[in-house]
């Protein structure tokens, strides 16, 4: 249905008051969510999760440093007894994704961090990178590495070129690797030994990576006291997660001719398999605290050494519901919320359950089409507004017939020439925690297939940044290396952590980032990356 003269006369001014006809809106992109469906799970299951996610190019080239969306994830907060604290927001939500703080990009996603302490005062990214300056860090040190065969990046993990669906398998697990504290910085406000560990399983590389410090959550307690035992140094995981597919920016256009409006989208793409479906989210699981918490503990007061292996039997494995919930929307800046209109998501696809624990999509050939490859779902392009009931929305057009004066069809949504990066440098200083007590060996040099180089030494365990800065005692940092060691000792990057998807396949990560310790530091070190920047003449992977 046609919008009438009467309604557009409306829109339009809202749009762009001053746009001629046949002239592209400014400021125009696509946004939302795509929510899925699960069930409840009991609050017993407070000790971490574990995810399956599938990981491909939404776009099939980088439109800019505007481009910002997830994939599929989650965010993981803190359970409270009660009503959650009012203005109150601090949780772990990163993921696979694209980032307009992004400096080094690829087709393919990254994968970051994202912890977010009290009201976004400080957050993490990766070890050596988060908010803030050196001079002034606000998470910069929130992160400790862990792996003594990962490499970190501060510009975010990167994954082998060619991933195309395939799965990405992380979780958040805690692990007492500090004991309970009576002071944070020097005064009498408690601090627990929640380190929140990131675990990985991939093809290439399996276990734990790094950890939020608890001094990272319980600094804020300090100028906060409202806080104090409200955090996730101290309390468990909210079982009840939201698992969503978060997108700021995608490129789009507008244009109007007369009464009608237009718009072209990027080449938005979704994986898909040969019969038309895909599956992105597999085996989501919520543990207990027996699942790895009480058995490396009791290992850590002397007893027999813990596998490291989740045990599934002490795991909720959420359910799906055939549902698909999605609010993007395509408009213009200027545009006020009650004219945005959403993009047809329902038309596009439907739920796609090949068994309970798996989510995807069925997609509607006649609308979305298969690229180059034949394995890849291409949303469509080009669509009209329309007037439906109460609401505006756009319907999917052929590209004949969007009139050339619209000018869309010549619309390049992608840069002709892209700035050197900024490379991402930390303190040189003598006295600086990077240098004092300092490392052991480098510099080592790991060229990365988004183009990048990083530099990086290693670092006796308990000397890294990260834990100078994590309120610690020299008796407490030697305390932690004991228990490190004995964690380098029995866990490989071979062995399973996290339960095995039971759908698809897993993807690599970018071999270059995976290496091995010098022999005189087999045990008992770490790589830190001190440096990310530009690899003149090394090819940067599309």
């Amino acid at each position: 249905m046609r919008l009438s003269a009467i309604v557009m006369g409306a829109l339009l001014p809202m749009l762009a008051a001053t746009a001629a006809p046949g002239a592209v809106l400014p400021a125009v992109h696509a946004a939302g969510y795509m929510i899925v469906p699960t069930g409840h799970v009991p609050k017993k299951y407070d000790g971490g999760f574990s995810i399956y996610t599938a990981a491909w190019p939404l776009l099939l080239r980088y439109p800019g440093r505007q481009f910002q969306s997830g994939l599929f994830g989650t965010w993981m907060a803190a359970q409270y007894a009660g009503r959650r604290p009012q203005h109150f927001y601090s949780d772990i939500e990163g993921g696979l994704g694209w980032w307009r703080s992004t400096r080094f990009p690829t087709a393919a996603p990254k994968f970051h961090l994202g912890g977010v302490a009290y009201n976004f005062r400080a957050i993490a990214d990766a070890p050596g990178n988060g908010a803030g300056s050196w001079q002034h860090p606000r998470g910069k040190y929130g992160v400790a590495q862990l792996s003594p065969r990962l490499l970190f990046p501060p510009d975010g993990l990167t994954l082998k070129p060619g991933v195309d669906g395939q799965l990405f398998g992380y979780g958040y697990l805690p692990l007492p690797l500090t004991d309970p504290q009576a002071t944070t910085d020097g005064k009498r406000i408690a601090m627990g030994n929640h380190c929140w560990t990131l675990f990985l399983n991939t093809r290439n590389f399996k276990g734990p990576v790094c950890f939020f410090t608890p001094y990272f959550w319980n600094h804020q307690a300090v100028k906060h006291p409202r806080l104090i035992g409200k955090l996730l140094d101290s309390r468990w995981a909210n079982p009840g997660k939201p698992f969503q597919m978060e997108t700021q920016y995608l490129p789009a256009a507008m244009s109007r001719m007369g009464a009608d409006t237009y718009a072209r989208l990027g080449k938005v793409s979704f994986p898909s398999n040969a019969d038309g479906t895909a599956v992105v989210l597999n085996r989501l699981v919520c543990y207990t605290r027996k699942a790895l918490w009480n058995s490396v503990q009791a290992w850590f007061n002397g007893g027999p050494p813990a596998s490291g292996q989740l045990s599934i039997k002490q795991g909720f494995v959420e359910h799906f519901r055939p549902k698909l919930w999605s609010t993007w929307m395509l408009y213009a800046r200027e545009t006020p919320k009650r004219w945005r209109a959403k993009l047809p998501w329902n038309r596009f696809a439907g739920a796609f359950l090949p068994d309970p624990i798996s989510y995807g999509f069925r997609w509607n050939r006649q609308l979305v089409h298969s690229g180059p490859d034949g394995f890849r779902a291409i949303l469509p392009r080009y669509y009209r507004l329309l007037h439906i009931g109460r609401q505006f929305q756009w319907q999917p057009v052929h590209v004949r017939d969007v009139p050339d004066a619209t000018r869309l069809k010549q619309i390049h949504f992608y840069p002709q020439r892209r700035r050197l990066p900024k490379p991402y440098t930390t303190p040189d200083g003598p006295e600086s925690s990077f240098k004092k007590p300092g490392p052991v060996a480098g510099p080592f040099h790991a060229y990365l297939s988004d183009g990048s180089v990083v530099t990086y030494y290693w670092y006796r365990f308990e000397d890294q940044p990260a834990l100078l800065h994590a309120d610690l005692t020299e008796a407490e940092r030697n305390k932690m290396q004991k228990r490190f060691d004995m964690l380098e000792r029995h866990w490989t990057i071979t062995q399973n952590y996290l339960p095995p998807p039971t759908h698809g396949s897993l993807t690599y990560l970018d071999p270059a980032q995976i290496v091995s310790p010098p022999k005189r530091f087999a045990i008992g070190y770490v790589p830190i990356v001190t440096r990310q920047q530009w690899a003149k003449g090394h090819a940067q992977a599309r």
